[in-house]
């Protein structure tokens, strides 16, 4: 019946034993299919897990017994993505983390199927079916009804708290579903989502308590989230490397040290102690190298050619005109026109742009100044300079880099404010391991930048930090730099 078995036993027993006779046959075919790691991990998520959610839901299993079918999911999927044992599954499965990989928990998928098919009969229009009493069965450490009733009761408590602002969210700008309005689906979709809000706050919690893979709580940096066609892109070695940079678990003479492995924590460049930030951030002779200055150029690079299509626009003068303001009255919808494209480089029909790449950069004839940012945009015709400080630190240190960046060029900004040029300053900044800041983000918009082109801009500049920081750590042990800067 819909895909349930029933025998003599009357009981679920043998189907549950089925069941797991079934992943483990999935799992091992699926390791013996001879097929890179991201795509093993595509047919669990896309294969495997959909097809064995339904049986998880129509048989009584315990969460227990789902609980171990997990433990080798996640044991094969470690593999497959190239990362060790201890990994926290945190960094598998987690939908609020720095860096969200696109793949499903089993006991999650299963606890959201059970509540579905505990308000499915309860809320059924047919007075037979929801007075039937249908009891889900699920063992006695989780109860799928009592999960429901909690998610019931947070909703009504924030019917009673109402819309509150997240963040950098304004007033009214997330949309408010009240639960006492809803009816039907909507208020079956308001439950599930509440059940696994509260997963993920269990594994967000427990995210703060880890000490060197849960660093990355202490980030103020937007996420990442990696899609399916961002790892088809991405070689077995960069995805490995991207995962466990961000969870500190590469094998860094500091964490085999500490894992029992060596006895030597130093580095082989300075002699200090060779973190991962210390290798990709901190080494005095990386430094003295040009290591990080090599991984800055790279960076720079990309958002050069970002900016150099960006201002290759014809974009005609912008002329500042008053415009009245249009009221609406109650009751009546604003008549919304198509805007035309801002920025500040709207403003003026021809941009000229100076990058410190491969040269020394000489400041327009705004002001005579020994400082070289990064890259100066500048109209003549406009009087409108930009100057832009690229700066790719330590993820932590993101908030202390824009600080000084703003500081050091304040000074230059008051004397080409001083020439009746308007001048503006934007530092941004990129992690080392591929996280852009906010500020990278705000540098495009005020440009002009806008939705997906911005989202593509955005992405470039990540991709480039972290590949070349898979460049140095795969370098980290070279004492010469000359011939893998040449390569």
């Amino acid at each position: 019946m819909l895909g349930k078995w029933f025998d003599d036993t009357l009981t679920d027993k043998n189907n549950i034993e089925n069941i797991q006779r079934q992943v483990k046959e999935w799992l091992k075919r699926t390791e013996n299919s001879g097929l890179p790691g991201k795509y093993k991990a595509w047919i669990y998520q896309h294969g495997m897990l959909p097809r064995r959610m339904w049986l998880l839901m129509l048989y009584e299993i315990p969460l227990t017994t789902v609980e171990a079918l997990e433990r080798m999911v996640k044991k094969s999927l470690r593999k497959w993505l190239g990362v060790p044992p201890g990994f926290s599954a945190i960094g598998l499965y987690s939908r609020s983390s720095q860096l969200q990989m696109p793949l499903s928990l089993v006991v999650e998928e299963f606890k959201i199927e059970k509540c579905r098919l505990v308000m499915t009969p309860r809320d059924s229009k047919d007075n037979k079916v929801s007075e039937a009493g249908v009891q889900m069965r699920t063992g006695r450490k989780w109860s799928a009804s009592a999960s429901v009733s909690q998610a019931e009761s947070m909703l009504t408590l924030r019917d009673i708290i109402g819309n509150t602002c997240i963040g950098r969210q304004g007033l009214g700008l997330d949309h408010f579903q009240q639960w006492e309005k809803s009816e039907g689906k909507e208020r079956r979709d308001m439950v599930l989502q509440e059940v696994r809000k509260g997963e993920e706050d269990q594994r967000r919690s427990k995210s703060v308590q880890l000490g060197q893979q849960g660093a990355w709580t202490k980030w103020d940096l937007p996420s990442r989230k990696v899609t399916w066609a961002e790892l088809w892109r991405l070689e077995p070695i960069r995805i490995s490397l991207m995962l466990r940079s961000v969870y500190d678990t590469l094998p860094s003479p500091s964490n085999l040290c500490r894992w029992g492995l060596t006895e030597d924590p130093s580095c082989k460049l300075c002699g200090g102690t060779a973190t991962l930030a210390h290798i990709l951030s901190g080494c005095k002779t990386a430094l003295q190298q040009g290591r990080y200055r090599w991984r800055h150029d790279k960076v720079l690079q990309t958002l050069a050619d970002i900016l150099e299509t960006e201002r290759r626009k014809k974009r005609p003068d912008l002329k500042h005109e008053k415009t009245a303001i249009k009221f609406v009255k109650a009751g009546e919808k604003a008549q919304t026109t198509a805007s035309s494209q801002g920025g500040l480089i709207s403003g003026a029909s021809t941009w000229e742009m100076r990058v410190e790449l491969n040269k020394r950069l000489v400041f327009p004839d705004v002001v005579h100044t020994n400082l070289r940012p990064d890259i100066v945009l500048w109209s003549v015709k406009g009087k409108k300079v930009i100057l832009i400080e690229l700066t790719v630190p330590w993820e932590e240190g993101c908030g202390e880099a824009h600080a000084r960046k703003m500081s050091k060029y304040q000074e230059l900004l008051e004397q080409c404010r001083a020439k009746n040029w308007s001048a503006w300053l934007f530092p941004g900044e990129v992690g080392a391991r591929g996280f852009p800041a906010q500020s990278a983000w705000r540098l495009l918009q005020w440009l002009g930048m806008k939705g997906k082109t911005k989202r593509t801009a955005v992405r470039r500049l990540g991709e480039a930090a972290e590949r070349a920081s898979c460049w140095l750590w795969s370098r980290r042990d070279e004492q010469t730099w000359g011939l893998a800067k040449s390569e």
